[in-house]
């Protein structure tokens, strides 16, 4: 398989709207390609509709399009994080004791299904959204579509890898902590988290329900903003919903994290390719660099401080009464609201309120950030291994988002040696939602990124990139180790002025080591080749 829906939520819409295709056609196709991915990673899925229910609404919007109504996003398939309602699916949250069967539709689901979309079916999670790895649910493991090795990010897992697979055109996720981001970067994919209020949240099971946001994955900002125009909206039935407004941004000034701020956790590819973004950004705007202490103390407070407590709230009676159903992660994490006091409470909302009087002011001096979405990323063994302190390494630039009432798009920047995704993401103050999508669309058309790697099917990459210097360069006494493989010249490329190159005593011919050094360093030249793992 390779994906047959790689493309705009908005190109398919309009394709079913004006007859070029039909909705019926659509739905078989994406039922196919559904059924040949199951092969690969079937546990991205916790429930999916019928055939014959799917054949049926498909059948359905083709008789409204045909009746001449116009549908925003019709015959659009998609998918829906398992802790957003749909009535006739179970909700689960990715905890089977805790599943309950709604009613009725969440209003983000109800407004996609008045558009025309059609939902095929509920993703896995990390479960009740307490995570950004992916590796939190009893349904099984989703894995990075490009590298099945690594984690996919979480907790909105299997709503990315399904964009990211081809399966469906978009997919809800949900973002507290950076769930609806971080899945994003890892999965080559855009990743929009609305404005709090801006999309109802009504018919969500809340992490942290003051914060909680529910997002949208895409392979292009036209989905992305389609989908927004058909969610944004006030909803009386929220209490957290709020009247709309749109903030206009001119884009001009950037801020990004002072460079001795910034967190790689030991990943200098991470580093490269975040340099690289902000070469390419200089060409579109002027790049500042900002002090990023205040946001990294309030992205502290959300597991750290008082915040925690929030998540406890939202499941204690499961706690009390079937504490072992919770994933053992899960309820590490959660139980520690218990032990949270009021006075804590009240300190933290006062620390907050002055954290966010600071972020607020940054946008007196810039436009918008664009911070790495993450610093790093892991395989999944690595993750198991150390499950909360790896998943606090992804959050360093995502988690105080939301507490300080920002929007955000994450985008692409790159791609790692392994075929995953590295990512930027662009974040502006409330209300700047639709700017922040413009401006994701000027950055997109400047990056110029080649498209993402082929789909791993087998657990295992094709071809691997390979960064070299020294003895290793064209010309050089060692360049002879890649020709003998065949290896493929992908471009030349200085490293950031923080590294020293060394020749290591005693070999023959020399051969080259690169080390990290914060003084002294310099930009050493480096060729980038394409091997073959085999």
């Amino acid at each position: 398989m390779s994906g047959s829906f790689r493309q705009s939520a908005a190109a398919l819409a309009e394709a079913i709207g004006s007859g070029r295709t039909s909705a019926m056609s659509v739905m078989e196709a994406t039922l196919a390609s559904i059924a040949a991915y199951d092969a690969v990673q079937p546990q991205i899925w916790i429930s999916r509709a019928s055939t014959d229910d799917l054949l049926s609404q498909a059948h359905a919007v083709d008789a409204r399009v045909a009746a001449g109504e116009h549908l925003p996003l019709a015959g659009v398939p998609f998918a829906a994080k398992d802790n957003i309602d749909v009535a006739g699916f179970e909700t689960t949250a990715a905890c089977p004791a805790f599943a309950y069967r709604p009613d009725a539709h969440a209003t983000v689901i109800e407004r996609l299904t008045a558009a025309g979309a059609i939902c095929v079916g509920k993703t896995n999670l990390d479960q009740f959204a307490t995570g950004l790895v992916g590796t939190r649910s009893p349904y099984g493991i989703p894995r990075n579509a490009s590298n099945l090795a690594y984690v996919s990010g979480g907790s909105s897992s299997g709503s990315a890898v399904a964009v990211a697979a081809g399966l469906v055109p978009f997919a809800l996720g949900t973002d507290t902590a950076g769930s609806g981001r971080v899945p994003a970067a890892f999965n080559h994919l855009i990743g929009f988290k609305p404005t709090k209020g801006r999309w109802s949240t009504e018919g969500l099971v809340p992490a942290c329900r003051s914060i909680d946001c529910i997002t949208v994955f895409t392979d292009d900002t036209d989905g992305a903003r389609l989908v927004d125009q058909v969610l944004a909206a006030f909803d009386p039935a929220d209490p957290w919903s709020k009247p709309l407004a749109d903030r206009n941004l001119a884009a001009k000034v950037i801020g990004v994290p002072r460079r001795e701020q910034r967190l790689w956790f030991g990943d200098l590819e991470s580093e490269y390719l975040y340099d690289d973004a902000l070469k390419k950004l200089a060409e579109l705007a002027t790049v500042v660099e900002i002090d990023m202490a205040p946001l990294q103390e309030a992205a502290l407070l959300l597991y750290n401080g008082p915040w925690v407590a929030e998540r406890t709230a939202a499941i204690a009676t499961l706690l009390k009464e079937n504490p072992d159903a919770v994933d053992p992660t899960v309820r590490t994490v959660v139980e520690a609201g218990w032990d949270k006091s009021a006075v804590e409470l009240w300190s933290g909302i006062y620390r907050m309120a002055e954290l966010k009087r600071h972020a607020d002011g940054l946008f007196d001096q810039i436009d918008m950030l664009a911070f790495p979405t993450t610093g790093t990323t892991y395989r999944v063994n690595e993750l198991l291994a150390a499950p909360v302190a790896l998943n606090s390494n992804l959050g360093a630039y995502t988690n105080f988002v939301n507490l300080l009432d920002m929007a955000a798009v994450a985008v692409p920047a790159g791609q790692r040696a392994n075929g995953t995704g590295f990512g930027i993401t662009l974040i502006g103050p409330a209300d700047s939602d639709r700017a922040l999508i413009t401006a994701a669309d000027a950055w997109l058309s400047a990056a110029q990124l080649p498209p993402p790697p082929p789909l791993d099917l087998e657990g295992r990459m094709q071809t691997v990139k390979l960064a070299v210097v020294g003895a290793h360069l064209e010309g050089m006494p060692l360049h002879w180790q890649l020709t003998s493989r065949n290896a493929t010249f992908i471009g030349a490329f200085e490293t950031a002025p923080t590294y020293k190159l060394y020749a290591i005593a005693d070999s023959v011919p020399p051969k080259p080591a690169l080390v990290f050094s914060e003084e002294g360093g310099a930009a050493i030249k480096l060729e980038v080749y394409e091997l073959g793992v085999a």
